[in-house]
């Protein structure tokens, strides 16, 4: 049985991770109202991840023997009025995140729960992934987005992101 405050913890996480799948999906619609097909194809997939990152920790929790907690999801509290909004958005919700892993990875480490601390290294790795695509998009939105033509080319080479579940073994 994992600690108590960890268990707590991951089960938060759990809900953080879907909220995170429902601003995703919320910045997807931002996009497609706009014509930008391929910036609502990034933020779609990266809404599958989200899921998909739930329910590693949710699966987790279960081969634990921990109880599940599923609490309500908050709607998506964010107003978009420009496409860097989005993008800035998308940083600030992905360095919450980052935060988030650390805060639980730091209560594991305190009660030498190593089995959770390697389970968090894959989150912890793809956080900073996450980190630098969302810095990634700005730099690139920053140098192109006001050139319509770029701006078009921006959304071709986001178009073609296709999704790659996480292949993550959790027995």
């Amino acid at each position: 049985m994992l600690n108590k405050k960890v268990a707590d913890l991951l089960n938060e996480q759990i809900n953080k991770e879907l909220y995170s799948a429902y601003l995703y999906l919320d910045m997807n619609n931002y996009f497609d109202k706009r014509g930008l097909n391929g910036f609502a194809n990034w933020y779609m997939i990266q809404a599958q991840e989200e899921r998909d990152h739930a329910m590693l920790i949710y699966k987790y929790l279960q081969n634990n023997d921990c109880p599940i907690v599923l609490n309500a999801i908050a709607k998506p509290d964010k107003k978009f009025k420009k496409d860097m909004d989005v993008l800035k958005a998308g940083l600030e919700h992905e360095e919450y995140v980052t935060a988030s892993i650390h805060t639980i990875y730091d209560a594991a480490y305190k009660v030498k729960d190593f089995r959770t601390m390697q389970f968090l290294d894959w989150f912890v790795k793809e956080q900073g992934e996450e980190e630098t695509n969302a810095r990634d998009m700005i730099t690139k939105m920053e140098l192109f987005g006001a050139d319509q033509r770029s701006l078009y080319l921006l959304n071709q080479e986001l178009a073609a992101r296709t999704y790659n579940a996480p292949s993550l073994v959790l027995d």
